[in-house]
């Protein structure tokens, strides 16, 4: 399934995400709910923010990062990597934070298996 197609049934699905940002991992945006300019900023903080929760984790000894919340009294920025891409979503305040997750790694898994399918008809 191609992103933006995968982004729209995403936002039919999931009443609790207000907008979504997929992009590659050097953060270049893939597809967005938000506008071009938007989208853009997004994907380069979320990037940026992935990068500093890393080195977080790189100092701690942790496994790779896979995937992070961060809270406000306003809402939530959610970030699930896989795949070499990034899935990037808010929400209002006191979402149900497992099943954001297992949205966003959805997303993420229908895209892979798109872009796989349209490399093997290539090939």
């Amino acid at each position: 399934m191609d992103a933006n197609t995968a982004i729209r049934e995403l936002k039919d699905l999931s009443t609790q995400i207000e907008a979504v940002v997929l992009t590659a991992a050097d953060g270049s945006p893939l597809a967005s709910t938000l506008s071009d300019d938007r989208s853009e900023r997004v994907a380069r903080l979320a990037t940026d923010l992935v990068s500093r929760a890393d080195g977080v984790r790189s100092d701690l000894g942790r496994e790779a990062l896979a995937q992070l919340q961060a809270a406000t009294p306003d809402g939530s920025v959610f970030v699930v990597l896989d795949s070499g891409r990034l899935a990037v979503a808010t929400t209002g305040p006191d979402p149900t934070v497992g099943l954001v997750f297992y949205d966003l790694k959805t997303l993420l898994r229908q895209v892979a298996n798109g872009a796989a399918k349209e490399e093997a008809a290539d090939a």
